[in-house]
């Protein structure tokens, strides 16, 4: 490849990187497209057997490299931040800050999906699905103790909790491995440089990732709507835009609450966010996010300190969305079979929800076995959870989306909330390159043979 050629092709990996958000936006647009044209002219068998392997296999793709970055970025951006605070005090109070705007938002988020389904009533004349078809559907899902989840928290093995991506166990070692090193001094200087250069190193890796984000968004809302097409969304419109206009009610309190600690940079929050935003949306995936939202919190001025700790945590304790969507679909299942709940009883599962929900990160499916659990326990049928199924991944990447606005706002309030809020940097700042078509073209280093150079030599 010429030199002419290889500056073109850096070129467009430059704009590529420059112009993501518009390439998702195509992506996105795009999928819905070619989606709904799968959908009409082929038959559901051919879709699920010949094409929708491989539009999962580019998204599965996307996730796959996201999931190897969130370990190693995790881990190292909390040493690091904890490393250099050097103040364990200053730890416990942003924990605890932490833990509190947790809580309010949880309060906001479940009781704002008790008000709005109260007032919207979509579930009133719902269709109600064959109760053996439905438990099919449902399936056995296996519930999580709070003994088992506490449990679950604390890691029996570093290295494992690594190789399984679980966050709230990186998050434990982490904190014990960052408050060690600021402890040992000098002595962990060498581990703290070294963890530092792995997380920079990791963010590097992650802007190569994200130049595959826009055909991963295309190919997760082209197998969404190829599998159930779009006319699905007429059957079960009333929910969907009541839940979405609920959602965007909970994202106008929680981003006004950010503005008064933030001002007017609260702005400047959404519109930097705005990449990990719709990569989550479109693939249902706050994981997806979480590197991305990583990178663009730096720029916005939240030290790595605050971002490492709060986010991982916020990752387990402060999924907003989710939380609406618990609220919202159980009080909506009660509605399809004409069960009136009291004010009383409401404020019971509310409360239910508070604890329940915390536990959701470590289970899969997590959003279905805090709803049937609370069904259960409240005497609702728990196979109205098939009323939703049909439409969970078009409810799923509104709740995802919002998870990340509420970590968004959450980590950046506490941050400013403790007084290390920094200048913000450009939205966007070139990687670093790694060196090409060098003078020594990889020889560099070598004590090469002269028969390398000789006229025929091999």
């Amino acid at each position: 490849m010429t030199s002419q050629s290889q500056s073109a092709m850096r070129g467009l990996f430059e704009r590529l990187s420059r112009n993501l958000t518009a390439w998702i936006l195509f992506g996105m647009v795009a999928g819905v497209l070619v989606g709904q044209g799968l959908h009409t002219q082929l038959d559901a068998a051919t879709v699920k057997e010949s094409v929708a392997p491989w539009l999962k296999l580019l998204s599965d793709i996307f996730l796959h490299l996201i999931k190897m970055l969130v370990a190693p970025l995790v881990l190292s951006t909390i040493v690091v931040g904890i490393a250099h605070m050097g103040d364990s005090s200053a730890l416990g109070r942003i924990g605890t800050r932490a833990l509190l705007w947790f809580i309010t938002a949880s309060l906001i988020s479940i009781g704002l999906g008790l008000v709005m389904v109260n007032l919207f009533q979509p579930g009133v004349g719902a269709p109600i699905p064959d109760a053996a078809a439905a438990a099919k559907a449902v399936g056995e899902v296996k519930e999580l103790k709070a003994t088992e989840f506490l449990l679950s928290i604390f890691p029996k093995n570093a290295f494992e909790a690594l190789a399984t991506n679980n966050i709230l166990q990186i998050l434990v070692f982490s904190i014990f491995a960052g408050v060690a090193l600021s402890a040992i001094g000098e002595k962990g200087a060498p581990l703290v440089r070294g963890a530092d250069a792995l997380a920079e190193m990791m963010l590097q890796v992650t802007g190569y990732v994200m130049r595959y984000a826009p055909v991963a968004v295309f190919a997760a809302i082209a197998n969404v709507v190829a599998a159930s097409g779009l006319a699905i969304l007429g059957t079960y419109v009333e929910l969907l835009i009541e839940f979405y206009l609920s959602l965007i009610l909970l994202w106008t309190i929680l981003l006004s609450i950010g503005a008064l600690f933030l001002g007017r940079r609260i702005l400047t929050l959404i519109r930097y966010i705005r990449q990990p935003l719709m990569i989550a949306f479109s693939t249902a995936s706050s994981e997806a996010a979480l590197p991305k939202m990583f990178e663009q919190l730096d720029r916005f001025g939240v030290p790595r300190r605050i971002s490492g700790f709060i986010l991982p945590l916020g990752y387990s304790f402060n999924l907003d969305g989710s939380m609406m969507y618990m609220s919202f679909a159980t009080i909506f299942i009660a509605q399809a079979y004409g069960i009136d709940l009291s004010i009383g009883t409401q404020i019971m599962i509310l409360l239910t929800l508070m604890i329940s929900s915390k536990g959701i990160a470590a289970v899969p499916r997590a959003s279905l076995v805090v709803i049937t659990g609370t069904l259960a326990m409240f005497g609702l049928p728990v196979e109205g959870v098939a009323i939703i199924l049909a439409i969970d991944q078009f409810l799923d990447m509104g709740r995802t989306a919002t998870n990340v606005v509420g970590n968004a706002v959450a980590t950046s309030v506490i941050t400013k909330w403790e007084g290390m809020l920094e200048v913000e940097e450009p939205e966007y700042v070139e990687h670093p390159h790694a060196p090409a078509h060098t003078v020594a073209s990889g020889r560099a280093g070598l004590e090469l043979d002269p028969s390398n150079f000789e006229e025929g030599g091999k």
